[in-house]
Parts: structure tokens; C-alpha cells; sequence
């Protein structure tokens, strides 16, 4: 039995992730939320965690007001989601929120000696060198929880890196696969938030919808399995069937499968090595009917593009690319910029100057911040 940490325990991965540790009766040492604090609330009520973390410091008195009855540690901002990832009580930290935000939360988890399942990818594309130098000078494991990281993962198992070629990180296409740009110049916010296959939050939709959500995986997928980008295939398959595949130096292809379900590779991380049951709906082969693949179209899906070329240049520009995006997408949804031009500003982002090789976490923050910056110049 592990005593969990969930941050962004609101959201649709951390939601999702409370119902699998109350299944396999996994206590929750500690909640976070950006600003959810009804919910939030509601959570803590119910799994009365040692600690709760509001990141959204304007939201930190209506949570006290909520919780000052309870005996549990009330914490906010980015400090606070740093000490609730260290906590003392807590045996593996989950990391489900959204965005850069991640970063110092998951690094902080490593230095405690945390194991860490990680949901956030942009620990890893803006901070991957830093986060897995940590791991491995801690001896700490970093689980993957992405459904197609956690695909890639399984898939490894009982082999060894080197005897894998090449990695094929699956991609649903989003909801405009086979869309020219033509036919997406006036794409509204309500037709991007269509995923047809998968539930979300609306940042990580609109990014499946761009493809830019491929090009984070990839950049992860290139720091948590030690590949190079020219050795992940993206391949489109619609039917959310296969989450990633892997192919060794035989040409052998070994492939995970399973009904489109976050539960799974989420409860594959929490209980690694060993494996339950889990309260999610059986796989039939026989009902799938076919099974299709395809190639993605970076010349409509810039964003994709663009993160292969910030993976091959290394240093800074995958921070820029996906502050770029954070602050695209964020324009996107409040309506000021159309969904074409999120994918041009991520390539734009590439000619900020990214190319320092050897930084530290300062330097992150600070091309984050001029990425989004330059974002913002452009309206």
C-alpha cells in the first residue's frame, strides 16, 4: 500500500486518479489544485489528506474557509505545491497538472527521494535534462503515465534500451486528421475542444488538436526512454486502440493495447511492478473491427514540426516552443488569435535565441518567460 500525493487532482487525469487509489485502497497523503477549490474541497473531505495546495494564491482564503475546520496543512502558490510534493507522509507523487507549472514541483519530489508518476510532459520537454540528471543521482524512478509513454514503458519491459530501434508513439490525429489549412481558417474553440476519442482538459484537447500534444510526447518520450527524435515514428491511428509501440534490433514490434482509459497506464504507474485489476472496460478484438494507420501532416500541423526541430537543436528551444504554445493556446481560447496561428508562433518561437546547452532552472524560467513574451508581441 503506497500513501499517494496527487498535484492537479482536479483535473481529468487527478479526478481519475482518486478513483483508481480508492480501488485499490491506496490512502492520499496530499491534493493540489490551480484554482479549484470547491472541488478541491470536496476532495479533501473525502480522502482527508495530510496536506492541501491551492496554486492560485487569490483562491487561498475562500480554501481556508472551506477547510480551517479540519486538521490538514492549508499551503498555496508555487511554494506550497514544492513542499506538498516533498511530503514526509507521502510514498510516490503523482504529478497531473497542466503546463510548465509542473516543473519545480516534479524536481522538488525528486530531491525528497519521491518516486514519481508523471502526467506532466512539460517537466520534461523544458526541463528534461535537469529532471532526469536529478533522477538518476537520487535513485529515483520516474513512471510514466501518459497513456502512450506508459504503452512505450510496457512494451520495454523485460528488455533493455539498447536493444530497441525505433519507437512508434501513436497519435489519435485529433479532431481535424486529413484537414487542409484551408478547411481549418475558421475553426472555432467549441470544434477543437471535440476530441473524438479521449476526454481532457481543454488545454491538452486544443494542443491534440494542433498536434503540438505529439511533438510534447516525443520530446518526452526522447528524455524518459533515451532516444533521439529521428528514432520515434509518429503514427497516426485513429482508433485509440494501440498506445505505443516498440521495435527492436530483430524488427520485432512489441505493442500495448487497450480500451481508450487513463485508469490504466495511471494504476500501471501508481503500482509498478505489479499489476490488479482495474475497474475499466475489457478490450475486445473482435468488436474493434479495423484497425488504421496513418502519416501526420506537419505542413498543416506546424506545431508537430516545430518540436521535432527544438528536440534535434537541444538547449533551450523546447522551453520556447512550449512557453510559445502555453501562451498561444491560452490566447486561442479567449478568442484573440485563430486556431491556424498557435502553429505558426510556435515555429516564430524558434528563432528566439535558445541555444544554451549547459542551464539550470533560472535559465528555464526565463526563456518560458520570453517565449510568452514574444508570443504576446505578436497581436
Amino acid at each position: 500500500m503506497k500513501r499517494v500525493c496527487v498535484l492537479g487532482s482536479t483535473g481529468s487525469i487527478g479526478t481519475q486518479a482518486l478513483e483508481v487509489c480508492e480501488a485499490l485502497g491506496y490512502p492520499v497523503a496530499g491534493l493540489a489544485a490551480r484554482s479549484s477549490v470547491r472541488l478541491l474541497a470536496e476532495q479533501a473531505e473525502r480522502f482527508r489528506p495530510q496536506a492541501v495546495c491551492v496554486f492560485d494564491p487569490e483562491a487561498y482564503g475562500e480554501l481556508t474557509a472551506l477547510l480551517g475546520h479540519m486538521d490538514i496543512e492549508l499551503l498555496c502558490g508555487m511554494e506550497g505545491l514544492c513542499r506538498l510534493a516533498a511530503l514526509p507522509e507521502c510514498d510516490i507523487v503523482l504529478n497531473a497538472v497542466v503546463g510548465m507549472v509542473g516543473l519545480q514541483p516534479t524536481l522538488a519530489a525528486i530531491q525528497a527521494g519521491k518516486p514519481l508518476a508523471l502526467a506532466n510532459k512539460e517537466a520534461l520537454v523544458t526541463g528534461g535534462r535537469l529532471v532526469m540528471d536529478a533522477a538518476r543521482e537520487k535513485g529515483v524512478p520516474v513512471l510514466p503515465v501518459d497513456s502512450e509513454h506508459s504503452a512505450i514503458f510496457q512494451s520495454m519491459q523485460g528488455n533493455t534500451v539498447s536493444q530497441v530501434k525505433r519507437i512508434l508513439l501513436t497519435a489519435s490525429g485529433g479532431p481535424f486528421y486529413g484537414k487542409s489549412r484551408q478547411e481549418l481558417e475558421n475553426v472555432t474553440v467549441e470544434q477543437a475542444l471535440r476530441h473524438p476519442n479521449w476526454s481532457m482538459g481543454a488545454k491538452i484537447t486544443i494542443d491534440s488538436a494542433t498536434l503540438m500534444n505529439k511533438g510534447l510526447e516525443l520530446m518526452e518520450a526522447c528524455w524518459l526512454f533515451d532516444r533521439r527524435p529521428e528514432e520515434i515514428e509518429i503514427l497516426v491511428h485513429r482508433e485509440s486502440v494501440i498506445h505505443s509501440l516498440v521495435e527492436y534490433v530483430d524488427h520485432a514490434i512489441i505493442a500495448q493495447l487497450g480500451v481508450p482509459s487513463m485508469k490504466i497506464p495511471i494504476q500501471y504507474a501508481l503500482t509498478y511492478p505489479d499489476r490488479y485489476p482495474c475497474p475499466v472496460e475489457r478490450l475486445s478484438l473482435a468488436d474493434c473491427g479495423g484497425l488504421t494507420f496513418g502519416r501526420p501532416d506537419e505542413d498543416t500541423f506546424q506545431c508537430l514540426r516545430a518540436c521535432k526541430e527544438a528536440m534535434s537543436r537541444g538547449g533551450l528551444f523546447p522551453a520556447l516552443v512550449n512557453g510559445a504554445n502555453e501562451e498561444a493556446v491560452s490566447l486561442f481560447l479567449e478568442g484573440r488569435i485563430p486556431f491556424l496561428k498557435i502553429g505558426e508562433l510556435v515555429s516564430s518561437a524558434l528563432t528566439l535565441d535558445g541555444g544554451k546547452t549547459d542551464f539550470t532552472l533560472e535559465d528555464v524560467l526565463s526563456a518560458d518567460q520570453s517565449a510568452r513574451a514574444f508570443v504576446r508581441s505578436c497581436l
